[in-house]
């Protein structure tokens, strides 16, 4: 994310029609930083925050490189802010709505189709985009430029597979939390090491990273397949907003452009503090002179 700190008016994107609709990851999808289908396996120490689960309707619900025990929700040092959840209910109810995101994603069509299916290099603005296969889908650094909308979104309709790199990234600017970035891959996503990535990976099959690769934000889902990790850290949660879906179905929608606004840095705010206190004194001051 920018470095930038920022804020969000809230309230207009929750206004009618938005208050009547779902976000594209709903409640329990959102909690889990990674989910899979027939297996996760870690090797440790890898860095959490979120949920972890698998759930196969076939019953193979195996966690390897995390303490897990199967219908029942465990806590690991790697995990904060969740738990590892194999073949809990919440990890069921998450793959049931990983299976309604990918269906309304893929309602959203094609947007603009990309000549080369490496983006590296590109500056993109919020939209729609379709990514063609290719040995790499990013080699260098894709810049996603939100141009001040605090709910800026990207989707990215990959025809295949979604591969990076090793030491490739992801850089996410000028927008707020509320923004959205979404890999709608239709097969396997492999991320090489020291990948610096962004956004939600949403994988029909399997998702593999390399050694040390990050996420600043968003989660890594597997519909039919595994998650393999190698000592990675991935913050679930965030790039999960500015797309909404009619709660009776339908196409899903992006929300209207809502600023984003600067937070002071602490520096700052010391500053304005002094100022304020100066200015204070001063009066007093003067009134005691006027007395």
């Amino acid at each position: 994310m920018s470095k930038l700190r920022i804020l969000s008016v809230a309230a207009l994107a929750f206004s009618s029609p938005y208050a009547l609709a779902n976000p594209i990851l709903e409640s329990d999808l959102a909690s889990f930083a990674v989910l899979g289908s027939s297996t996760v396996t870690n090797v440790p120490i890898s860095t959490i925050i979120g949920n972890i689960g698998v759930w196969s309707s076939g019953g193979a619900n195996a966690i390897t490189g995390f303490n897990s025990s199967p219908g029942v929700a465990t806590s690991d040092p790697q995990v904060t802010g969740g738990q590892v959840h194999a073949g809990t209910a919440l990890a069921e109810s998450a793959q049931n709505q990983l299976t309604t995101a990918i269906s309304n994603l893929n309602l959203m069509g094609t947007g603009t189709t990309l000549i080369s299916p490496d983006l590296g290099g590109l500056t993109l603005t919020p939209g729609v985009y379709t990514v063609h296969a290719g040995t790499s889908n990013l080699t260098g650094v894709l810049t996603l430029d939100g141009l001040g909308n605090a709910n800026a979104a990207w989707v990215f309709q990959m025809d295949s597979s979604l591969i990076t790199s090793v030491g490739s990234a992801v850089n996410l600017i000028n927008t707020g939390s509320d923004a959205g970035v979404f890999w709608d891959v239709r097969s396997s996503a492999t991320l090489g090491s020291n990948t610096s990535f962004e956004g939600n990976i949403l994988a029909l099959s399997s998702i593999s990273f390399g050694s040390e690769v990050s996420m600043g934000c968003g989660g890594a889902f597997a519909s039919t397949g595994a998650v393999t990790m190698i000592m990675d850290s991935i913050e679930g949660g965030g790039c999960g907003g500015g797309i909404t879906v009619p709660t009776h179905g339908g196409t899903p929608t992006f929300l209207p452009f809502v600023p984003v606004t600067a937070v002071p840095e602490p520096e700052t705010y010391t500053m304005l503090i002094a100022g304020l206190s100066l200015i204070g004194f001063m009066m007093r001051r003067r009134k005691n002179g006027t007395a």
